[in-house]
């Protein structure tokens, strides 16, 4: 028998618009999708989808549901088939009983963070910085901070509540290495983390003593995915679906002080971006999302990269930004939380402040970068619906000072492999980064290894040419000689510069295949339940950092 937690494991991660996706071609209606019913015959659409209460339902013939349902009356499998379907489809792994009882999931999780719970009171350095950040009484017992002692004394806990040493491992408070056993927290204030449904599934913590990490989070297990999840989900949940907003911001401190001030519809991302992994919990109620983040660079960089996804995925909301050095914690503590109240009732919109941040890269007053700025500009509005396009259209040529008619939105279409000159025009369009990995290839010959590894000229959208002639060393060409002395094309600097571009270059091919495939209708089932596998492992390897090889 499949674990009640295993299955709400699995449905935290699906999304119906994915699921249902997959097998039909779903397109927008107002904040829904619509198709064909595919369990009836009709001429107009009636099965709808709603991303906000994560169901399906056919006005025609009244079938409705969940992903599972749905699974199972398309597949004609019953419920325990229709979630090994998808859980393969996930590549999620579903944990099961024997065939004697339904056996729950290792309690070791809440005895461990009620043993952390009583250290904190006990040890007083841990209870001084907790009282010196502001944090009273009430929030430690609602967010259940903790504090974790030396390996040693966790470990021994472990074992004298009877847990073993193989539970702890797999839930990820026990390491192994060396042929000896440690524990993953030590000498840290200790903050428990819950999945949606208020399991705890992990653990952040911050170091009292000076360990080179400040902060550290839970390594991955089968409950614990720091892509999906947000810190203080579970205790936001009630306010966000009531409120209509969620407000996002880089801590658990930050969180926890917003809640102490009111905002209780805050949360955190676990020490990594917002991801398209996050997306499924963030349409669950449809709620405004706000991204509060440092003013910092690594802060105003994040805010851009999740300001991209967030209003390419047709969210609504915006970003607030926090200057001179403080953050949403600094401000409750200064006693500013009138003044936090107004920054979030008035984010700076997704999309202006893409556009606005896209532009502070550039020195507009060099013509060059100029030209380079609006193709990136135009490169991000054709990400967005038509009509947002024509929208900000006018807004990107008038902070760019140029005509509205130099921002260009249609794609023009360029046969590059019937092209039988290789005299190249390179301005007919013009991709940065594609350009700058031809730079690469020209003036530092010895990555070349390390770029064929992860990509092929045919993955290249509008440069292949060049690039092959790059690679092969011919630099006579009039296309790479144009290349050559474009001083607003620069080569990437080092390996670990060329490794990171490459992954989010990497990142973006593969959700394109992944989309297409998951809305293609001529592929089987099987064909498509492999790819989509195959794509979203990529993904995910890329997302944690691996360089993937490119397949032919």
């Amino acid at each position: 028998m499949i674990t009640q937690d295993s299955i709400e494991a699995l449905k935290a991660r699906l999304d119906v618009v994915d699921v249902v996706g997959s097998y039909l071609e779903l397109k927008k209606a107002g904040a829904n999708y619509k198709a064909s019913c595919p369990f009836h015959d009709e001429k107009s659409a009636s099965f709808t989808v709603s991303p906000s209460k994560q169901i399906f339902h056919c006005f025609g013939c009244q079938v409705g549901g969940d992903s599972i349902s749905f699974v199972m009356k398309y597949e004609n499998l019953n419920y325990p088939e229709a979630l090994e379907k998808l859980a393969d489809t996930y590549n999620f792994t579903l944990t099961h009983t024997d065939n004697k009882h339904n056996k729950p999931r290792s309690q070791v999780m809440d005895k461990l963070n009620e043993y952390y719970q009583n250290l904190l009171t006990l040890h007083q350095s841990a209870s001084s910085y907790v009282k010196e950040r502001g944090i009273y009484e009430s929030s430690v017992e609602k967010f259940g901070i903790g504090y974790a002692p030396d390996s040693n004394s966790t470990i021994n806990y472990i074992q004298k509540q009877m847990f073993t040493m193989k539970e702890a491992v797999d839930m990820g408070v026990v390491g192994y290495d060396g042929g000896r056993y440690f524990a993953r927290f030590i000498e840290r204030v200790t903050f428990p983390i819950h999945s949606a449904n208020g399991s705890i599934v992990g653990f952040g913590g911050r170091t009292i003593t000076g360990h080179q990490a400040k902060y550290v989070n839970s390594p991955e297990t089968a409950f614990f995915n720091k892509s999906r999840l947000l810190y203080a989900y579970y205790h936001a949940k009630q306010t966000l679906h009531k409120t209509k907003e969620i407000i996002i911001t880089e801590g658990y401190l930050d969180v926890i002080m917003l809640h102490q001030a009111g905002f209780t519809n805050a949360v955190a991302t676990l020490g990594t971006a917002l991801t398209q992994e996050h997306l499924p919990l963030l349409r669950k109620g449809e709620p405004k999302v706000i991204m509060a983040y440092d003013g910092d660079k690594a802060g105003r960089a994040a805010a851009l990269k999740a300001s991209k996804l967030l209003s390419a995925g047709g969210f609504i909301g915006g970003v607030v930004i926090f200057g001179g050095g403080l953050d949403p914690a600094d401000m409750v503590v200064n006693g500013r939380s009138d003044e936090l109240a107004e920054m979030f009732r008035s984010p700076k919109p997704f999309i202006e402040f893409v556009l606005d941040e896209l532009m502070s890269l550039y020195d507009l007053r060099d013509p060059k970068a100029k030209e380079a700025c609006l193709d990136e500009g135009v490169g991000y509005l054709k990400t967005l619906s038509p009509l947002l396009q024509e929208e900000y259209k006018s807004y990107l040529a008038s902070r760019l000072g140029v005509s509205p008619s130099f921002v260009r939105l249609t794609n023009k279409t360029t046969n590059f492999a019937n092209m039988q000159s290789t005299q190249v025009n390179i301005n007919t369009h013009k991709d940065i980064w594609e350009l700058s990995l031809i730079k690469t290839v020209i003036e530092k010959p010895h990555l070349i290894e390390q770029i064929l590894d992860a990509l092929d000229p045919s993955l290249l959208q509008f440069h292949q040419n060049e690039f092959t002639f790059a690679l092969s060393g011919d630099t006579t060409q009039p296309a790479l000689m144009a290349i050559s002395v474009d001083e607003s094309i620069r080569a990437l600097e080092d390996e670990e510069a060329l490794k990171a571009e490459l992954i989010t270059f990497l990142m973006k091919h593969y959700m394109r295949e992944l989309k297409k495939v998951q809305i293609s209708a001529n592929v089987s089932f099987e064909e498509k339940s492999f790819y989509i596998r195959k794509y979203r492992g990529k993904i995910s390897k890329l997302q944690r950092g691996e360089l993937v090889a490119f397949e032919r």
